[in-house]
Order: structure tokens, then C-alpha cells, then sequence
């Protein structure tokens, strides 16, 4: 018996990284049938054929925009009636001098994060490749672990705060960082 069984699941930004971890652990925790959401249809179909399950749907939307996010509930209700869990996922971050940040990119920043991949927000934060690697590896040296999570850590939090096993856990943030946090 999983920790999961006959739940409805969704999943923004499951289509990588750690929403598709999390997808992969619900469906093994005996989910009946979760629901994913990307911007990118390609990658959407990519990862239905990794998790190479029947009990998984992929819609492509956008978790900012409203009309997206009613047609996404619209297929919820018509193909299963009900949604025991959400996983907001999908996130986004901006990086840019502070006297060229406009009112649209807080607004576009806002939306995605408030309606709503390997460590997307690390990548987002380098202006390049190379002072991704670099941001990347000055957080590992600097976290207690000594490294960065990998997004099924992750996707284990989520499947313990989606089941009954975290019944009695309500009003915490809860990091799942290694440690970076707290030092």
C-alpha cells in the first residue's frame, strides 16, 4: 500500500527536474492519477514517456495565466471529478540591475510564482554558463551537506507532506536544503 493510494495529483512545472521527480514518487506511492503542466509541450511529452505511465496527463499551460489555469481545472474536473492534491511547482526568478527592473517583469515574476528544473532557480540566477557553475558550486561549499540536493530529495518531502503521515504538521516552512539555511 503507498502512501499515495487513489489520489488525484497535480503538478505545475512537472516536467522536469524536481516537479517530474515528484510525479515519478507519487505515481510509485500508488497515486491514482496526477496531472502535469509545463509551458513546453515537447518536454511535457518527454516526460510522460518517462514515467511511462497510463495514470499521468500533461497539459500545457502557463501557471501565470488565468485562463490557462481554467481550462487545466475544467480537464481536471471532466476527467476525474475531484483533486485530492497540488503541487505548485513551477517558479521563476529574474535577475537584472535594479534601475532596469520594470513593473511587467515584477508583474510576470509575481504571477508564476504566486499562481502557480534541475535546480532552476540556480540556473536562472547566472548570467551564463560559466557563473551558473560558479553561483552553483560557491552554494554547495557553503551548505553543510557540502553539496546540492537532488530534486528526488525533494520530491520525498513532497510525498510525506501530501500523505496522512504529516496530518499533524500545519503552519511551517519547512527547508529542504541541506542545511543552507540555517547557518
Amino acid at each position: 500500500m503507498g502512501k499515495l493510494d487513489n489520489k488525484i495529483a497535480l503538478i505545475t512545472g512537472g516536467s522536469e527536474g524536481i516537479g517530474l521527480a515528484t510525479a515519478q514518487r507519487f505515481i510509485a506511492e500508488g497515486a491514482e492519477h496526477v496531472f502535469i503542466t509545463g509551458r513546453r509541450q515537447q518536454a511535457l511529452e518527454q516526460a510522460v514517456k518517462k514515467i511511462g505511465k497510463i495514470n499521468i496527463t500533461a497539459v500545457q499551460s502557463d501557471a501565470s495565466n488565468m485562463n490557462d489555469l481554467d481550462k487545466l481545472f475544467d480537464i481536471i474536473k471532466k476527467e476525474k471529478g475531484r483533486l485530492d492534491i497540488i503541487f505548485a511547482n513551477a517558479g521563476t526568478c529574474l535577475v537584472a540591475p535594479l534601475g532596469t527592473i520594470t513593473e511587467k517583469h515584477f508583474d510576470d515574476t509575481f504571477n508564476v510564482n504566486s499562481w502557480s528544473d534541475d535546480t532552476p532557480l540556480l540556473r536562472s540566477l547566472g548570467k551564463d554558463e560559466e557563473e551558473t557553475k560558479t553561483l552553483m558550486a560557491e552554494w554547495q561549499a557553503a551548505a553543510p551537506l557540502n553539496r546540492i540536493g537532488t530534486p528526488d530529495e525533494v520530491a520525498k518531502v513532497v510525498v510525506f507532506l501530501a500523505s496522512n503521515d504529516s496530518s499533524f504538521i500545519t503552519g511551517v516552512e519547512l527547508f529542504v536544503d541541506g542545511g543552507l539555511s540555517q547557518i
